[in-house]
């Protein structure tokens, strides 16, 4: 049996917006701790003691989750669009496919900045959730369940299969180079011809490709649920994975993966997004005070899209040879302050274009270029 709306009205939901705010946020601070994807072998002129702790706490709270949070929204909002358009009869599938077009173009765009971008990858998996829209719950849990063990890391561990990634590491080398001592163009032209490979290649290094694909089907499924509406026992759900997934990742954070761990780390990555997600859901609902502080994060999320590729062009600029190049000049610490400085800076921006417009400048693109040709 196919999958068929419940004709409820989805309304927008703040704490959504939240949580992408605080994914973008998080993604632009630590971008700037990988110096926007340069690590370079150079001696950095301005390092500190704490360099080496900062970037060890916020790779335990940042890296891939925030990539992870921002996956999981992505399709939530398929899920709303997909229903809205349901609920008047209408096919949505070969809209969305025109609006997945869409945004693999503006994460071309992305790449030309920054070799590390995700939208067109999001772009190409997106597209999986037009038939997956089509199964019922219980089929889709069986594939968000067979998703969450990482099966690829799994299938290698039991049967000693490696996958060579010696081509990864290879045009790696190619893009830091040009990241170091190219001009503008030629990083350019290096990005775009090695940066979209480079980037699937580290998904699957890292474990990265069936989680976000997870993460992808795991929003939609939660939209269908109605899971971030105060409604019914949602809260109370929340908080049992608020305590389970808090209890996980303490006891994994004092074992050591050993030769599991390609498996394990990404698992264990996962829990850690739970926990962040169940916390902000169970705060915001429960704290008017969290709310108050949140809402900041929801003007910032209301406009993810541009202030993703607005940290592209600002940061690579600040640390790629071709502008200020403080790859080396920057250790850790700085680097996250600057970033800090980024995420104020959009932020202010935001506000200033929210006093005078519905959405953000390239959401409102997307969404008009989406409905184009449409007729009501």
């Amino acid at each position: 049996m196919m999958y068929k709306s419940r004709l409820l009205p989805n309304t927008r939901i703040d704490v959504a917006d939240a949580l992408r705010g605080i994914a973008v946020a998080g993604i632009i601070l630590y971008h700037s701790v990988e110096h926007f994807n340069i690590f370079t072998q150079e001696p950095i002129l301005h390092a500190l003691p704490s360099d080496q702790t900062v970037a060890d706490v916020l790779a335990w709270l940042l890296s891939g989750k925030m990539y992870g949070i921002f996956a999981m929204l992505f399709g939530l909002s398929f899920f709303i669009m997909n229903d809205n358009q349901q609920q008047k009869g209408k096919c949505f599938s070969g809209r969305f496919a025109w609006r997945m077009c869409l945004l693999f173009m503006f994460g071309v765009i992305n790449l030309a900045f920054y070799d590390g971008d995700i939208l067109m990858h999001y772009a190409c998996y997106g597209l999986l959730l037009i038939p997956v829209s089509y199964l019922p719950s219980r089929a889709v849990w069986c594939i968000i369940g067979l998703l969450a063990i990482q099966p690829v890391e799994l299938f290698c561990l039991l049967t000693g299969y490696t996958i060579d990634h010696s081509i990864m590491w290879e045009m790696y080398e190619k893009l830091t180079s040009a990241h170091e001592h190219a001009t503008f163009w030629e990083n350019t032209l290096t990005n775009l011809r090695y940066g979209f490979e480079e980037n699937f290649r580290y998904n699957v290094f890292s474990g990265r490709l069936t989680q976000l694909l997870c993460l992808f089907i795991l929003g939609m499924q939660l939209g269908r649920q109605r899971m971030f509406y105060n409604e019914g026992r949602n809260l109370q759900i929340w908080h049992k994975i608020l305590i389970i997934s808090t209890a996980v990742v303490i006891v994994l954070s004092f074992l050591n993966f050993g030769n599991l761990e390609s498996w394990l780390k990404p698992i264990y990555n996962f829990i850690i997004l739970l926990m962040i997600v169940s916390a902000v859901v169970s705060a915001w609902y429960a704290f008017e005070g969290v709310r108050k502080v949140l809402h900041h994060l929801c003007i910032f999320g209301r406009m993810s899209l541009t202030n993703y590729l607005l940290q592209s062009i600002i940061g690579c600029f600040i640390f790629c040879g071709y502008g200020l190049a403080c790859y080396y000049k920057l250790g850790i610490t700085y680097a996250v302050l600057v970033g800090a400085g980024m995420v104020t800076a959009q932020y202010l921006f935001a506000r200033y274009w929210f006093s005078s417009h519905p959405r953000g400048p390239l959401e409102g693109l997307w969404r008009k270029l989406t409905w184009i040709g449409k007729s009501d």
